[in-house]
C-alpha cells in the first residue's frame, strides 16, 4: 500500500509522549502549531533548507542528512545564545521510500533526543529531494547574541576545529591521501557537525558579538564585522586545526581550507578584554573549548597574517557547496 503524506507522518515523525514539551499548547495534527512562550523570553526563529547536489551528495547516507538538517539549525541557535526547543520539517522527496524515510527519520530524531526538540509541524510533497527546517528556540530578554556588537580592542575566537569538513568534501571530491584516521574523522566533521549549542547559552553576557561558521571562517567573520562597522587581524599560526587539517595544509600551504571551507559550523564570537576571565570559566565545560585567533581594529576589512608576517587575503563570498564553479 503506498504511503500518504499522514501515514509517512504518523509512521516516521510521531515522537512518543516522553517528547512532549508542556509549552506546545497544540502540536502535529492541526492547521498551526500553538506554542507558550514562558514570560521573560524572547523567542528566536531560524530555518535552513539541505538541497540535494547543492548541500550534500546524492550518495550521502539519509541518516546524515537528517542529522544534519536539524544540526545546522541547531548550530543558529548556538551562534544567538539560544536554547533550542521546537523544530518544523518540510520534506520534499523524488518518492516515498520507506528505507530512505526510516533511516533519514532515525537520524534526526538521534540529534532531536540529544537537544529534547519537539518536532511540532511540518510538510511533505513530492518533487527533487529537499528539506527545510525551522528551528523555534528561547533566550532571556535582551541577552541573544548578535553580529553587531564588535568593537575595536575585543579578541576574536573560535570553537572546536577548523577546515575539518572541508577537508572530508574535498576527499568526497577527488582523490586525495589521507590516513584512514584522519579520512574517518573528517568525514564524519562534514556529515554529523556538533552544534556548539551549550557554549553559546554559555556565552551571554560574555560574547560582544558572535556567529556561526557555515560559510568559512573568513567569510562569517566578514559578516560580523561589516554588522559591527569594524575590522580585524587574525593570526594564522593560532588557527585551531585537528591532525588531519593541520598535516593537509603544511603538505599543500592551502590555508584556504581553514579559512574558507564550510560546514563546521563552530562559534566564532568576540569577547572584550576585559571579560576573558569570565570566558574561561564559562568554557570549562566545553569539550572542546575555544581559541583566541585575533583582534577586532577601528580599521575596516580583514587581515590574516601568516607565521612569516605575510598578508593573506580570504576568498571572498564564502564556500558554495556542490555549486559547479567549485
Amino acid at each position: 500500500m503506498a504511503l500518504t503524506e499522514f501515514s509517512i507522518i504518523e509512521r516516521y515523525f510521531a515522537q512518543p509522549a516522553a517528547m512532549r514539551d508542556p509549552d506546545v499548547v497544540l502540536g502535529i495534527g492541526d492547521d498551526a502549531a500553538l506554542l507558550h512562550v514562558p514570560e521573560g523570553m524572547e523567542l528566536a526563529v531560524a530555518t535552513d533548507t539541505l538541497v540535494e547536489g547543492v548541500h550534500f551528495s546524492p550518495h550521502t547516507k539519509p541518516g546524515d542528512i537528517g542529522y544534519k538538517a536539524l544540526a545546522v539549525n541547531l548550530s543558529d541557535m548556538a551562534a544567538m545564545g539560544a536554547e533550542p526547543r521546537w523544530a518544523t520539517l518540510a520534506l520534499t522527496l523524488p518518492q516515498a521510500d520507506e528505507s530512505w524515510l526510516a533511516d533519514f527519520s532515525a537520524g534526526f530524531f538521534a540529534l532531536a533526543s540529544e537537544y529534547r526538540i519537539q518536532l511540532i509541524g511540518g510538510d511533505t510533497t513530492r518533487g527533487p529531494l529537499s528539506i527545510t527546517v525551522q528551528i523555534l528556540g528561547l533566550v532571556p530578554a535582551g541577552t541573544a547574541l548578535r553580529r553587531s556588537g564588535a568593537h575595536a580592542g575585543d579578541l576574536i575566537y573560535v570553537t572546536g576545529t577548523l577546515g575539518d569538513a572541508g577537508l572530508g568534501l574535498r576527499v568526497l571530491q577527488q582523490p586525495l591521501e589521507l590516513s584512514a584516521q584522519h579520512a574517518a574523522h573528517v568525514m564524519q566533521r562534514l556529515n554529523r557537525p556538533q552544534p556548539r549549542v551549550t557554549e553559546g547559552i554559555a556565552l551571554r553576557g560574555i560574547a560582544s558579538a558572535a556567529i556561526d561558521v557555515s560559510d568559512g571562517l573568513g567569510a562569517d567573520l566578514g559578516h560580523i564585522l561589516q554588522a559591527s562597522g569594524a575590522g580585524a587581524r587574525i593570526n594564522l599560526s593560532t588557527l585551531p586545526l585537528s591532525a588531519a587539517v593541520a598535516d593537509y595544509v603544511n603538505h599543500s600551504g592551502d590555508w584556504c581550507m581553514p579559512l574558507c571551507a564550510g560546514d563546521d559550523y563552530e562559534l566564532c564570537f568576540t569577547v572584550p578584554a576585559q571579560k576573558c576571565s569570565a570566558l574561561l570559566d564559562a568554557m570549562k565545560s566545553s569539550p572542546t573549548g575555544c581559541t583566541h585567533i585575533g583582534v577586532i581594529e577601528a580599521a575596516p576589512g580583514l587581515r590574516c597574517i601568516s607565521a612569516s608576517g605575510e598578508l593573506i587575503t580570504p576568498r571572498a563570498g564564502g564556500y558554495q557547496h556542490f555549486s559547479s564553479d567549485e
